[in-house]
């Protein structure tokens, strides 16, 4: 983890200080997890998987999340959906209003049950199933007032419109333009409502633009930090939760008033994954 030391960076500057925001998450225990077929570049089924090193990394994970004070919950995993660990995809959750998951791909289509049960049970009043293709938050990001939409690889760009008429917000869609960063969560993420992070050549000159209308403040990752997916990060308006080999990304987190907090996901990222695909906000 990265030291929180008064200044783990020496020579850097903090520009403003920042405020945490108690949260409340859904994470799936990785108990079934195994690459055996490859639906993303980062999969490759005849790479040999360490289930037991997933678990530990991903318990690791959510004790940070405890640490830092914010609220997990868990789900149980379902055997012959090893994908299922990566929760953030189970569906869109704001103001305490659900819109469920469907899959891009067979080997994944099971899990969207799963969640909308789940959901039904933990006293969600109001759940929908969208009628598009929908991948949750990995493809769905919170900013404030309004809600990020990705499409071009997972979910369709109809499903805008749903999720206008379901939470009551604005959308802007971003489409996504290399296949690497397949879900918007892998190439963005929302810091706090006036500041995010993302990584330029992922997106459409349209992309870049209302990004750049939409934040005050963008913080352009360099290519050695996309490549170990640092943009799949968890921000609690302070603590940025992101893989602990993004290192020069941290240090302009810091630099910026975060505190970033590393974590070991790499045996999670054979499936594509890090933090933010681990982790689902349930916002109420």
């Amino acid at each position: 983890m990265f030291s929180r030391a008064p200044n783990p960076y020496p020579g850097l500057m903090i520009t403003r200080e920042r405020r945490a925001v108690p949260r409340r998450y859904l994470m799936c225990p990785p108990e079934h997890f195994a690459v055996t077929y490859a639906i993303n570049p980062w999969m490759t089924p005849d790479q040999p998987t360490d289930r037991a090193r997933a678990l530990r990394q991903w318990d690791r994970l959510r004790q940070v999340y405890l640490d830092l004070g914010h609220e997990v919950q868990t789900i149980a995993p379902v055997p012959g959906l090893p994908d299922m660990v990566f929760a953030a995809n189970g569906g869109t959750v704001v103001g305490g209003k659900v819109l469920g998951a469907r899959f891009r791909h067979p080997q994944r289509a099971g899990e969207a049950g799963a969640y909308l049960d789940w959901f039904a049970a933990s006293g969600f009043a109001e759940v929908r199933v969208p009628e598009y293709v929908h991948e949750g938050e990995g493809d769905i990001l919170f900013a404030g007032d309004t809600l990020l939409a990705g499409y071009g690889f997972r979910s369709d760009q109809g499903v805008a419109a749903e999720l206008t008429h379901l939470f009551g917000l604005p959308v802007v869609s971003l489409r996504l333009t290399d296949p690497r960063f397949y879900h918007l969560d892998t190439a963005l993420c929302v810091l706090d409502a006036d500041t995010a992070m993302y990584y330029p050549a992922a997106f459409d000159d349209a992309g870049r633009a209302a990004l750049a209308a939409r934040f005050a403040e963008l913080i352009e990752v360099k290519d050695e930090d996309a490549e170990v997916l640092g943009l799949n990060a968890v921000s609690d308006g302070r603590h940025v939760v992101l893989p602990v080999q993004a290192a020069t990304l941290a240090g302009q987190l810091f630099q910026r008033g975060f505190v970033p907090v590393g974590v070991d996901m790499s045996e999670l990222l054979k499936g594509g994954g890090g933090a933010k695909c681990c982790t689902l906000e349930l916002r109420s």
